[in-house]
């Protein structure tokens, strides 16, 4: 009597995760949440996105790395209702939306909302970007796409924390060290963070209201986002003295990219549904 065949030996990770691409490929997306009114900045009534660093627009220097990205189907920007700021700054290399929220994540929900309606599908990979991170460099994203394409969670660009953390109370004495934390295992969170569509939205819409970020709200889920390195470079303009050096950086690098960006060809935002290839609505595409 022969014996029994022998079942299949299951295929490595790496090798389902390739057949599972190649039978429906995953699409690119960035989308970049633009809502905010960036109070800490001192910016007076004018968003800090949209406040002049070294002669541009902060934002403008923001979608310029990300217009350098190739594999990028669009990006979406994702601004708040009544906001005419792209009207006088548009670029075929993204399209905006009128989907800004109360909070960053009712922001990104309306987002991904939005993409869906431009094709996007569950399993497209959505970069989520800070505005005002505007020192982010497309080498650095193109860095992070090629980190997380074939993870199974996804991830975000981070900076391993090099100075001496510690936690503090406050009293009648002031605000006074309790302790000294290892800072071997720490991190500062930076953008894009990277996650598929689906996912992603699942997430936000069960964690969003408590998540901090895309990563955190993954984390909520019980997934563990890798960590891919970016730079010091890559931070936040939050506070006045942050334009001071963001305008010192740029300057460095004569910002190039942006003026090469916004001064020729762009690739055509996405159709929406009712319109062509290269159409766009005030408000929801420039």
């Amino acid at each position: 009597m022969n014996p029994a065949p022998m079942p299949p030996e299951p295929l490595p990770l790496a090798a389902q995760l390739q057949g599972r691409a190649a039978a429906d490929p995953a699409h690119f997306w960035a989308l970049v949440p633009c809502a905010g009114s960036g109070t800490r900045a001192g910016a007076g009534t004018t968003p800090k996105q949209y406040c002049p660093v070294a002669g541009l627009p902060l934002v403008l220097h923001t979608l310029a790395a990300f217009a350098g990205v190739e594999r990028l189907r669009s990006t979406l920007v994702a601004v708040a209702p009544g906001d005419m700021f792209f009207e006088a700054h548009g670029g075929g290399s993204y399209f905006t939306a009128a989907c800004g929220g109360a909070t960053r994540a009712d922001t990104v929900l309306g987002g991904l909302r939005e993409l869906r309606t431009r094709g996007a599908g569950e399993r497209d990979w959505v970069l989520v970007h800070d505005a005002a991170r505007c020192l982010v460099t497309t080498a650095q994203i193109n860095a992070l796409i090629d980190s997380c394409a074939g993870d199974q969670v996804g991830g975000l660009l981070a900076h391993k924390l090099a100075d001496t953390l510690k936690t503090a109370s406050s009293g009648p004495g002031g605000i006074r060290v309790v302790s000294t934390v290892d800072r071997g295992d720490k991190w500062l969170a930076q953008t894009p963070q990277m996650f598929r569509l689906g996912p992603l939205t699942t997430a936000l819409e069960k964690f969003g209201a408590v998540a901090t970020d895309e990563a955190s709200a993954m984390e909520a889920m019980g997934e563990h986002p890798r960590l891919v390195a970016g730079s010091a470079l890559n931070f936040k303009v939050t506070y006045p003295e942050d334009f001071a050096l963001a305008e010192a950086v740029l300057a460095q690098r004569m910002h190039a990219a942006t003026l090469d960006r916004f001064g020729g060809a762009h690739r055509a935002a996405p159709p929406s549904p009712a319109a062509p290839l290269g159409a766009g609505a005030t408000g929801s595409a420039a």
